[in-house]
């Protein structure tokens, strides 16, 4: 018996006159302003100059959102075959946070080299935001009713509309809101991580690396609930294997970054 459940929006973008705001871009967007406000605040309070994180993330964001993309249309390409050009389509869903967190690190250490900044500290400031960011942008997800996951009969369970519903299951109306859960996920390892490096018991690269562990953990679970078309490896879905891979990787960088000697916090930030 369904005792509950909560509807999907009607829509997913918001019509003023001739304009149409789109509301997956808006909520992207908002992450981003969020996740840059953070940082910035983080990295002052690491002995960073004001402004570092301003300056720099345009370039980030921009190579995020395109290393997101790109990870997205090449894990799921089956789905753009024949309507290639939908792939620039970025407004109406589809960014994969491994290609945003691989091309955004890449572009951060790359300007943290030309700034003569410290990589590795930019990266400890910004993994909070990042997941931080990532609770706020699932929730585009929900205004676009997709990456849902299975039939459920939950009372927190999401209403789909029909023409949104899995070709499995035109039938029934109610799933279990995959968006909902990572979102929160997220938001607990945001407050994790900060809490943590806030009371400094994590050294030197263990906050990013523990960013990556957390989220995989999560990730792992979330995945194996979703339903909408994915590829496939073994059977099992892309993302599936890199959240395991990622996990290890990760947990086995958090171990050795522990191992090192405690820096004092204004020893992260080169010229300072």
């Amino acid at each position: 018996m369904l005792l509950g459940s909560f509807p999907s929006p009607a829509q997913g973008s918001i019509e003023l006159g001739p304009l149409r705001l789109n509301g997956y871009g808006m909520v992207i967007g908002l992450g981003i302003v969020v996740a840059v406000q953070v940082a910035e605040r983080r990295w002052e309070r690491r002995g960073g100059a004001p402004g570092t994180i301003s300056g720099i993330a345009a370039w980030v964001v921009v190579a995020g959102l395109v290393g997101a993309r790109a990870y997205h249309v090449a894990t799921d390409h089956t789905s753009y075959a024949g309507r290639w050009l939908d792939a620039l389509k970025i407004w109406e869903g589809g960014l994969g946070i491994w290609g945003a967190v691989a091309a955004g690190a890449l572009a951060t250490v790359v300007l943290a080299r030309r700034r003569h900044l410290d990589a590795v500290a930019l990266l400890d400031t910004l993994a909070p935001a990042v997941v931080l960011a990532q609770a706020i942008g699932r929730w585009g997800n929900y205004l676009n009713q997709e990456l849902f996951g299975r039939p459920t009969t939950l009372p927190w369970a999401v209403e789909i509309d029909p023409s949104h519903r899995p070709a499995a299951s035109p039938e029934i109306a109610t799933y279990h809101p995959t968006f909902l859960y990572e979102s929160l996920w997220n938001l607990a390892v945001f407050v994790v991580l900060v809490r943590l490096d806030a009371r400094g018991r994590l050294r030197r690269g263990q906050v990013a690396a523990l960013y990556v562990a957390l989220y995989t953990f999560g990730r792992f679970w979330f995945e194996l609930l979703r339903v909408d078309t994915a590829s496939l490896l073994a059977g099992v879905r892309v993302n599936v294997w890199v959240s395991g891979a990622l996990f290890v990787a990760a947990t086995i960088t958090f171990v050795i970054a522990g191992r090192r000697a405690r820096v004092n916090p204004s020893e992260l930030v080169e010229g300072v």
